[in-house]
């Protein structure tokens, strides 16, 4: 089929959805396990619009005549005995969480196509409602309007880049939860220069194979990288990422405040972590959005301990970094606090230094500032009272779908933007390390603290905390 006929053919496909089936289609949050759109529908459309001005806009800006091809790829199904987890970046754009999706799109002329595996209704007696492009729901749960077998992705791709000879792909390495691209990047990196492996990453290689199926002896795809118009999309967020930034952060918040309850010398640091998965789940996080921080004594010197495997004993601290993932958003807190529930004098000295430093960090953190602006208030106070040598980090970054989430430091802060404001002290000599850790998002003339629903900062308040009857005391006889 030619382009232009081809185009012509999708302009005038409309799924019919019979008025009853089309009652039946699930809502967000609906609690029936049915599928959901993300965010919904209109959400993840107007990213893509979004996104589609800024490639017009790059077009324009260059001279050239077209804006190109977009190409989207989903992750294939998990090898692992576990539930399906789709890439970040192709659920920001879509919503869609089946595997093996992908997603073509002429930008020029706004057309979209939606490729799903073909119906298998063995494969759905194992495990249930799967997408596929025999699905009547899928068109107006997604906003897709042309659905088509995964079988015809290749053939239709080379029409339209054919067409225009300029197809964009995220070069963004591929994340699902718990994944951050501040460690996925270093992975493929010591993947590729293996002796003994030596493959590309999965987004290479999709660039490669473009080539190697498109391009003509007379002219060659042009295939080009989306991150630069994606992060700066992704930096800003809209109200229905921030909303699903609160749940996240309601739900780890709720976990923090119940492993604060919980502390007591003896107990495993095992035992809180898994503490804090389950009463984040109970509150609908779908899990850890990172490998939670559980470190008592020595360990919470350890900026990133994630063993879990020590006993708490009388007289520590215990350094807590953990949060859930709710909706593909995630949330990041850290409170330090003594496992006897009483601070010492040096702990406390410490403790108060951070808490103030934070204050300073969250302060800063304003329309027009940057992250380097908020990260030297946070220093300064540290640095005032002589502490500047235990400073191990830098004390804020961006957060989203990701923990470390995308996004230029030097970039002025503009209301929408979620940073977390986290300053720390280290005193090896001591074994004493105290975190503090908030998620803030930046409003017209300030900025908004999510995650400090019924989980304080104060020292005393803190202590008090401690002193309560938690789950684990009651499981044990204690509360």
């Amino acid at each position: 089929m030619s382009f232009p006929t081809l185009l012509q053919a999708l302009a005038g496909l409309v799924l019919i959805i019979p008025s009853s089936f089309a009652q039946a289609i699930p809502n967000h949050g609906d609690g029936t396990g049915a599928p959901v759109c993300g965010l919904g529908k209109d959400f993840h459309a107007a990213r893509r619009a979004a996104l589609y001005d800024r490639l017009d806009e790059a077009a324009r800006e260059a001279g050239e005549s077209t804006a190109g091809v977009l190409l989207l790829r989903g992750l294939p199904a998990t090898r692992a005995y576990a539930e399906f987890e789709q890439d970040k970046v192709f659920w920001y754009l879509t919503g869609i969480e089946a595997s093996d999706a992908a997603v073509v799109v002429d930008v020029d002329t706004r057309t979209e196509i939606l490729f799903l595996a073909q119906p298998n209704v063995r494969a759905e007696g194992w495990e249930g409602e799967l997408w596929d492009s025999g699905d009547a729901w899928v068109s107006e749960l997604t906003g897709f309007r042309n659905v088509l077998a995964e079988e015809e992705l290749v053939s239709t791709l080379g029409e339209f880049a054919d067409a225009r000879g300029v197809v964009w792909v995220s070069m963004h390495p591929w994340l699902s939860r718990a994944m951050s691209a501040d460690r996925a990047q270093p992975y493929d990196r010591r993947r590729r220069t293996d002796p003994f492996d030596g493959r590309s990453s999965r987004e290479a290689a999709l660039r490669e194979r473009i080539g190697a199926l498109f391009d003509r002896d007379d002219r060659k795809v042009d295939v080009r990288d989306l991150r630069p118009h994606l992060d700066e999309l992704r930096r800003v967020k809209t109200s229905e990422e921030i909303a699903a930034m609160k749940r996240a952060a309601r739900a780890g918040a709720l976990a923090m405040a119940e492993a604060i309850r919980s502390t007591r010398p003896d107990l495993g640091e095992w035992e809180l972590d898994a503490l804090l998965g389950f009463v984040a789940m109970r509150h609908g996080a779908t899990g850890h959005a990172y490998n939670a921080i559980v470190g008592s004594g020595a360990n919470s010197c350890v900026l990133h301990y994630s063993a879990s495997s020590r006993r708490m004993e009388d007289g520590e601290v215990l350094l807590i970094d953990a949060g859930p993932e709710m909706d593909h958003y995630t949330t990041d807190i850290t409170r330090t606090w003594p496992v006897n529930g009483r601070f010492t004098e040096r702990q406390a000295e410490l403790y108060d230094a951070v808490a103030a430093a934070q204050a300073a960090g969250i302060a800063a953190t304003k329309p027009g500032a940057t992250m380097m602006d908020v990260d030297a208030a946070a220093r300064a106070v540290l640095a005032e009272r002589g502490l500047a040598n235990l400073v191990r980090h830098f004390t804020c970054h961006y957060i989203g779908m990701e923990v470390h989430d995308v996004g230029a430091f030097q970039a002025p802060l503009e209301p929408g933007v979620a940073i977390t404001v986290e300053p720390g002290v280290y005193e090896e000599s001591t074994g004493i390390g105290i975190r503090i850790e908030d998620v803030v998002i930046v409003t017209e003339d300030g900025c908004e603290v999510i995650t400090r629903g019924g989980l304080p900062v104060e020292r005393a308040a803190i202590e008090a905390l401690v002193a309560e009857s938690g789950i684990l005391d009651q499981l044990d006889g204690d509360g």
